[in-house]
């Protein structure tokens, strides 16, 4: 991969199949020259030979397909192809073309630097000589452009260099479009042919001379059709680049793409995590056979409804514990036609559905609308992202195939559909994208839910086939199927281990013997035997106030006694002589305690038992976002079943439940379920909230019964709701402790994880091109960790700080402790691990480099808390005992950079005990 691609990968933040497409891109062109006079069928072989599944260009100029599931970022991919581009000096002039409206005005806003979805934000070259924009709307007006020789105005700026990168964004419509400015004479002439008294020619002949225009076709399935293929063949472009997620032509016999150069499948997203989980629901136990179709529409909207309900308040807990953005779901409805359409709205607006609750709050889109009505609509799709904008219910028919780029979209409902029109990636794609960029771990916040009770099992079935879009792989030429790399579990043991005991990562031949060991043993097999019993002995004495203590005399006598006691009944089958024998032994111990000592880091183990009883409570305080909670009269549970794993869960309702006496109770016999919730101590403050949901809940829904069945059936996820602001609010006294020191070090176990099988260990200098990634790669080449192999949660804080502590001189040693190691109580029967251990010459560390957006979260803070007592406690023993001062540092990521110092993190970041 050469320097250029890694800078752009790196900038962008690509992600895996981003990057390596980028890449594919670099080396095709490093292979063909970009020219009008080119060589196709020559272009073609020296591709084919690179790239075998490129059989034909299918177009007057070279053109490859990149075949990208839905949700995995094509728009963000084309702007990684045009940075590449032009800062290769290969062109500076773009033509990007959309197949219809509601592509087109989305690609015009993520081409625009105020957009939050810029797809040029990190490239510093764009910062001071932003490309030029030029639409289907302004390349002919005053305002837009007028060209000579030297001089180019674009939107107002005249750009007297050659610098300036142009990019042209159409709809393919507005190339054909013979429309006429009002008053100008009726022509069939495209206006974009028409000549253009600024410039001397039309607008198509400026861009069709250009020595160096790059066409890049947004959905390129849409333009396989002959009057789209022809306009595209007459622009002459050097270079072709097609987007899709689908490479095949449309129509009733649809042939695969003969230039797709790279594929990603939505099976391959999904296993990947970049998009959502798709799942299909229905109610349990439900016979749609029984109900007319009218009655088994109301009853999918009805619960569809629940599910977007139960959704924006599992969206409303995660910002909140996690210090994220709201994300306002919406719901999407399939429906049949325009005049189904109609019907639907007027429904899901009228009072007779929970009581109005949704006027205002649905738009209806189609291909009938024209005018102010679909501008009106175009713009509210654009802006259902935006918290603030009221739509929670979208009714599209056959509108919204393509383009249609949202990340909020958590429930659809299609009507009147078949297994297979809906289980397609142009109905699931426009929910897969993930709004927070990644998966959260929450499987609300992860999923996509159809709601089809009338198909249910038929979608199921076809998800399960080997070629549905949840399992197959995209095929592309000659190649078949996509391979899945199959990962494989490794135990990785720690340097002492492996440079004391002669083992090496099991189930993979890295053979990676550790250069830092001071000395090894392993000569013959009775010394590898030897070792392997040592260490097991060594493994008694971890009683012992530190590591060093294994090479005193008194200690060196017992595990050398010890040791030979074991081995003494194997000593015909080692072929040792006693006085042999001997010698062994003693040379194996004193080399395996004195690599102990020098190859790890002494950690204590620490007991703390609580010497008085902890007081705790809550700030007084009023709930904030209950008009996010909408939850409505159900009657049934709905199961749902994830496509790809076939998990199931229940989002369920249980008719037997105990009445209570009031309201309020059903709020409070949730609340003191939950193990920080002390009824005696809290019951004034838990009735004031209690009371505060109850009067939400009255406020849309008129009948009592009613709020009692939204109170019964949503508990769970009121509880949720409460508990996550009453922790904002919760207090507690501080705690003594006595204290009891069980081990004075511990010898490092191996830690397990997984790797691609066939890969190798990346260098972990090597900073990732998409970031992404990394939790997927095991890293090496370490010096002073305590073990050969490492793997990080993320690029900007754990790999840089890792890079750090190997470069920093008074580093001695440090390590990421495998799972199970600490166990730091930081709330009630709950453990907190740090993520790394760092030891200088003058004192011992924990380290927790997080991202800065949590720095001040409460469970940040308590874990914080719980470590900084840790430490003191550490170093207490290690003061008794000749050892080295603990401390503790918490680490915003975007602290962690190559320019800093251990030292340096530690003076800014070590917290001080009184701090806390």
């Amino acid at each position: 991969m050469n320097r250029t691609v890694r800078n752009i990968s790196a900038r962008l933040s690509l992600r895996r199949p981003q990057d390596e497409s980028l890449d594919i891109l670099a080396r095709v062109l490093e292979s063909i020259e970009l020219s009008k006079d080119t060589d196709l069928e020559r272009d073609l072989e020296v591709i084919k030979s690179m790239y075998s599944s490129v059989q034909d260009f299918e177009r007057d100029f070279p053109s490859i397909c990149f075949a990208l599931a839905t949700g995995v970022g094509k728009t963000r991919l084309m702007g990684a192809f045009i940075s590449y581009l032009y800062l290769t000096s290969r062109s500076r002039h773009f033509f990007v073309l959309a197949p219809n409206l509601t592509i087109y005005e989305k690609l015009k806003e993520d081409f625009s630097p105020q957009s939050p979805k810029y797809v040029f934000r990190g490239i510093q070259e764009f910062i001071a000589n932003p490309p030029v924009i030029i639409t289907g709307e302004d390349y002919d007006s005053g305002k837009g452009v007028r060209f000579d020789e030297n001089n180019f105005r674009g939107q107002g700026r005249l750009f007297e260099d050659s610098d300036t990168p142009f990019i042209n964004i159409f709809n393919i419509s507005k190339i054909n479009a013979t429309e006429n400015k009002k008053g100008a004479a009726k022509s069939k002439t495209p206006r974009i042919k028409r000549l253009q008294e600024t410039i001397g020619e039309s607008y198509f002949e400026y861009l069709s001379n250009l020595p160096d225009l790059v066409m890049l076709m947004d959905e390129a399935h849409r333009y396989r059709a002959t009057a789209g293929a022809n306009a595209i063949n007459e622009l002459k472009p050097v270079l072709g680049i097609e987007l899709t997620a689908t490479p095949k032509t449309t129509g009733a016999t649809p042939a695969d793409f003969k230039n797709t150069i790279y594929a990603y499948s939505l099976s391959e997203a999904m296993e990947d995590g970049y998009v959502k989980d798709p799942a299909v629901a229905t109610r349990k136990d439900f016979k749609p056979e029984n109900y007319t179709p009218e009655q088994l529409e109301r009853i999918k909207l009805e619960d569809g409804i629940h599910h977007h309900e139960h959704v924006k308040v599992k969206l409303d807990v995660y910002a909140r514990q996690y210090d994220k953005k709201i994300v306002k779901p919406f719901m999407l409805v399939v429906a049949q036609d325009t005049e189904h359409a109609r019907q639907l709205r007027e429904l899901l607006e009228s009072d007779a559905f929970f009581e109005g609750r949704y006027k205002g709050k649905v738009a209806e889109v189609h291909s009938k609308q024209s005018g102010a009505e679909e501008d009106e609509n175009i713009q509210r799709l654009i802006s259902v992202e935006d918290p603030n904008e009221p739509t929670e219910i979208v009714i599209h028919v056959n509108k919204l195939k393509e383009g249609w780029d949202v990340t909020n979209l958590y429930t659809i409902v299609p009507l009147r559909a078949s297994a297979s029109e809906i289980l397609t990636e142009q109905t699931i794609g426009r929910g897969l994208r993930l709004p927070y960029g990644r998966r959260t771990g929450v499987e609300a916040v992860d999923r996509l839910t159809i709601i089809a009770h009338d198909r249910f099992q038929d979608i199921v079935d076809r998800a399960n086939d080997p070629n549905s879009i949840i399992k197959k792989k995209i095929e592309i030429g000659n190649g078949g199927d996509v391979p899945f790399e199959k990962p494989q579990a490794i135990a990785v043991p720690s340097l002492a281990s492996m440079a004391l005991a002669g083992s090496s990562v099991s189930g993979n031949d890295y053979n990676h013997q550790p250069e830092t060991a001071t000395a090894t043993i392993i000569k013959t097999p009775q010394h590898q035997r030897v070792a392997e019993v040592t260490m097991e002995v060594a493994k008694r004495y971890e009683r012992l106030k530190s590591s060093r203590e294994l090479s005193t005399p008194e200690i060196q006598t017992q595990i050398i006694k010890e040791v030979s006691e074991i081995i003494k009944p194997d000593q015909g089958a080692l072929e040792l002589e006693p006085d042999s024998a001997n010698a062994v032994v003693k040379e194996v111990v004193e080399t395996v305690t004195k690599n102990l000592a020098e190859l790890t880091i002494d950690i204590p183990n620490i007991v703390l038992i609580p010497s008085r009883d902890v007081t705790y409570g809550f700030n007084d305080f009023d709930l904030d976002g209950l008009e996010r909670l909408n939850f409505q009269p159900v009657s049934q549970e709905i199961l749902i079943r994830q496509l790809r794993t076939s998990k199931s869960s229940l989002l369920s309702w249980d008719g037997g439940y105990d009445k209570e006496q009031s309201l309020e109770n059903y709020v409070i016999r949730g609340l003191i379920d939950h193990d920080l919730v002390d009824y005696d101590e809290h019951a004034e403050l838990l009735y004031k909230l209690a009371g505060q949901i109850v009067a939400r809940f009255k406020s849309y829904l008129s009948d009592e019964s009613d709020v009692e069945n939204v109170l019964i059936h949503n508990q769970g996820k009121i509880t949720d709701f409460i508990v996550a602001q009453l922790m904002q609010h919760y207090w507690e006294t501080p705690t003594d402790y006595q204290v009891s020191v069980s081990r004075g070090f511990t010898i490092l176990k191996p830690f397990n994880c997984t790797i691609q099988e066939g890969a190798t260990p990346r260098d972990f200098r090597s900073i990732l091109e998409v970031k992404s990634d990394v939790k997927k790669i095991v890293f090496g080449g370490f010096a002073k960790c305590c073990y050969p192999l490492q793997k990080f949660d993320s690029v900007d804080g754990e790999l840089r700080f890792a890079q750090i502590l190997e470069d920093d001189g008074k580093v001695i040693r440090w390590m990421k402790p495998a799972p199970g190691f600490f166990q730091i109580e930081y709330k009630n029967g709950v453990s907190y691990e740090p993520d790394f251990v760092v030891e200088t010459a003058d004192a011992k560390y924990l380290c927790e480099p997080k991202m800065a957006s949590e720095m001040k979260s409460d469970t940040v803070l308590a874990k914080q808390k719980a470590a900084v007592r840790w430490c003191q406690f550490a170093t207490q023993h290690a003061q008794e005992n000749g050892g080295k001062p603990w401390h503790y540092a918490l680490i915003p990521h975007n602290a962690i950079t190559s320019n800093r110092s251990f030292d340096g993190l530690m003076s800014e970041y070590m917290t001080q005990a009184e701090l806390v």
